[in-house]
């Protein structure tokens, strides 16, 4: 993979090498499908939204500027990151999409029958035997209390700690400011360390 920063990518493809624009998905693919993944907890409907992202992403590569930013005018700064600006799209689009998929009326999972097929596929809430023994794998303990944190929570975490974005670019990634975005990490460590010591 190129180790050139996004903007220089940007710039190359922009100037006709298209190589760079397949260096820019590698780079950014499976932090995207990661972030999507969140809303939706489900692998085939996070592909379609990621891909949806990175067509949306190259459609406006263009338009792309850094220096575009209700933050920028704040902070007096460059502006939005690429990786701000990319994220933001894998936001709005997953919301667009969440709101597309809760306007289906739930009678539509009705078969002929009038059982309905959604509601017989739901996993029993009760946590399952095999869950006691994965307590002794820190690893599962932890993605297993992260689970049990709020959508908003997770998602400041996980971009956090395995994205490794600055709080400035997690607020221009979620459209919030990074005092709120400050806070709600210190808010999701404190839930965390509860669920942690309650389990």
């Amino acid at each position: 993979m190129s180790l050139d920063s996004d903007e220089k990518l940007i710039s190359n493809y922009l100037g006709g090498d298209h190589k760079s624009l397949e260096f820019l998905i590698q780079r950014y693919l499976k932090p995207i499908y990661n972030f999507v993944y969140q809303y939706f907890r489900n692998s085939d409907e996070a592909e379609d939204v990621t891909q949806e992202v990175f067509v949306k992403m190259w459609r406006n590569l263009k338009k792309f500027n850094p220096k575009k930013s209700y933050f920028a005018k704040i902070r007096n700064k460059q502006g939005k990151s690429f990786r701000a600006w990319v994220f933001s799209i894998a936001k709005n689009t997953s919301i667009d999409a969440l709101r597309k998929k809760r306007s289906i009326p739930f009678s539509e999972f009705e078969n002929e029958d009038g059982k309905n097929i959604f509601v017989e596929k739901l996993e029993d809430p009760a946590p399952l035997p095999n869950k006691i023994f994965e307590q002794a794998n820190l690893t599962k303990v932890l993605n297993s209390a992260i689970e049990k944190l709020s959508s908003k929570y997770r998602t400041v975490l996980l971009l956090r700690y395995d994205d490794h974005f600055t709080f400035q670019e997690i607020a221009e990634s979620l459209g919030e400011s990074p005092n709120t975005i400050r806070s709600r990490h210190r808010r999701a460590l404190a839930y965390l360390n509860k669920i942690l010591l309650d389990s």
